[in-house]
């Protein structure tokens, strides 16, 4: 079964997840702040996981723990449902485009964490998540799925689009990363033999 249960609680959140691997795009995510929802949300659809999140943070500061921390605990649901990524198909790219904004994702889930993070956003804020914060998710994401994973800008000048294209485009390309490719599905995919 590729999937995990995971729960992390430190003073400034508390945060609980499933995630499925091999779903349908089914979520139920609350985190508190309202426009993590609704990336998530799409994150869940564009990526076909089951995904559920619940986060009770200090957003009474601002959103900045709520998002990063939300981000740490889906990169380590991630790596514990890929387990020893036997068979996965490792490497993912999507280029994806919505109304202006053009954004490219690359990902290996090589075992290091790497992110390049190539989104200029020209607006400080989308209604009262700070765009800074998207940066701080998916490096959070990275640094606990032990994942390689590139942005690219190419157009783009609504701070929404930008946002919700990235994280659509990311969706894309992990789900075709953690995709079980058929004729290695009892290798590991790297010549060293583990990830």
């Amino acid at each position: 079964m590729r999937q995990a249960d995971f729960s992390r609680t430190t003073n400034e959140t508390d945060i609980k997840i499933f995630l499925e691997l091999d779903g349908s795009g089914r979520s139920d995510i609350k985190t508190g702040c309202g426009f993590l929802d609704h990336m998530l949300t799409l994150f869940a659809a564009h990526g076909r996981f089951d995904l559920k999140i619940n986060c009770a943070g200090d957003s009474w500061v601002d959103y900045h723990h709520t998002v990063e921390d939300v981000g740490i605990c889906l990169g380590q649901a991630f790596n514990k449902a890929l387990g020893d990524k036997k068979g996965i198909t490792r490497y993912g790219n999507f280029i994806l485009p919505m109304d202006e904004a053009l954004i490219l994702t690359a990902i290996d889930f090589s075992g290091r964490a790497f992110l390049n993070w190539d989104v200029e956003i020209f607006a400080q804020k989308v209604g009262d998540f700070d765009t800074e914060l998207a940066q701080e998710f998916w490096l959070g994401f990275v640094r606990n799925s032990f994942s390689t994973l590139h942005f690219k800008k190419f157009a783009g000048t609504n701070a929404h689009h930008i946002i919700e294209c990235a994280f659509k485009s990311a969706a894309r390309s992990i789900a075709q990363a953690v995709k079980i490719n058929s004729e290695f599905k009892n290798e590991i995919p790297s010549t060293k033999g583990l990830i």
